[in-house]
């Protein structure tokens, strides 16, 4: 669902869109009144980020959106897309791609939650959920409560979502809830690490989804360490293929996970 900006405002160059967008985010709260612009567009895309990271789920007007979507969109063609039809396999229907998972052109991405669904609240933090909410637009965390609010409770772990993905260059969005380790790595981690992969991949078939990137589940804040980690992510996935057509992206943003899976698939 990634709309194409052709509305009145199309004249504006992409520095007024930014400060736009900027301008309106402020006016949503009376405690931004004296926050004042940067002059460097590189200072005002961080304010930008800050505001919609920390901006609750509710609705915007059309004329933001549009600005919004055409922003976003050039912002990552600018970053550069990458298309899953361009990279090479490491063997049947699996590849390994080092880069931005919010660049890339798939079927589908999965992007690592937390247990609320609605994206990392935390100005500019690193996580891919983070990533995932800022370039995919304010529409994405308005879905996630929707989704929540019907639900009724928290994700459990293991399981996954899906949803449009809006402004990236992906098809949808695989939403998952990883395990959090805070000492020993028990057998139960590991169940609920295999889960989430499986959830996904099962989301994925049952949506016709014909190619899924895979992101490094768990193994940044909440704590899962990376060689097991990608272990169970590369069994998962290699007796999901023996029965199903999909392509799998093992998706990594580090040289160290990187050497890990590269090992681990040839």
């Amino acid at each position: 669902m990634r709309r194409i900006f052709t509305g009145k405002d199309d004249n504006m160059n992409k520095s007024e869109k930014l400060l736009y967008l900027i301008k309106y985010l402020l006016s949503e709260d009376n405690r931004y009144k004296n926050i004042s612009i940067p002059e460097s567009e590189k200072e005002r895309f961080r304010l930008f980020r800050l505001l919609v990271n920390i901006r609750p789920p509710k609705s915007v007007s059309e004329k933001f959106l549009n600005v919004q979507d055409d922003f976003l969109q050039s912002e990552i063609a600018e970053r550069g897309i990458s298309d899953v039809a361009d990279i090479q396999p490491v063997s049947d229907k699996i590849y390994l791609w080092k880069g931005d998972i919010t660049t890339l052109r798939c079927g589908a991405i999965v992007n690592a939650a937390n247990s609320q669904m609605q994206g990392c609240f935390q100005p500019c933090h690193g996580c891919i959920d983070n990533a995932v909410h800022t370039f995919a637009g304010v529409q994405l965390r308005l879905k996630c409560a929707e989704i929540m609010r019907d639900q009724g409770h928290d994700e459990p772990t293991g399981a996954a979502k899906i949803t449009h993905a809006y402004n990236l260059p992906c098809g949808s969005i695989i939403h998952t809830v990883g395990p959090m380790v805070s000492g020993k790595l028990t057998e139960a981690h590991c169940l609920q690490l295999e889960n989430c992969y499986k959830a996904c991949l099962e989301a994925a078939a049952e949506n016709n989804i014909k190619s899924v990137a895979l992101c490094c589940i768990s193994t940044g804040v909440f704590g899962f360490p990376q060689e097991s980690a990608a272990e169970i992510a590369v069994r998962t996935v290699r007796e999901f293929l023996q029965e199903h057509d999909t392509e799998v992206i093992f998706n990594v943003f580090r040289q160290y996970d990187f050497e890990i899976y590269d090992k681990l698939l040839r």
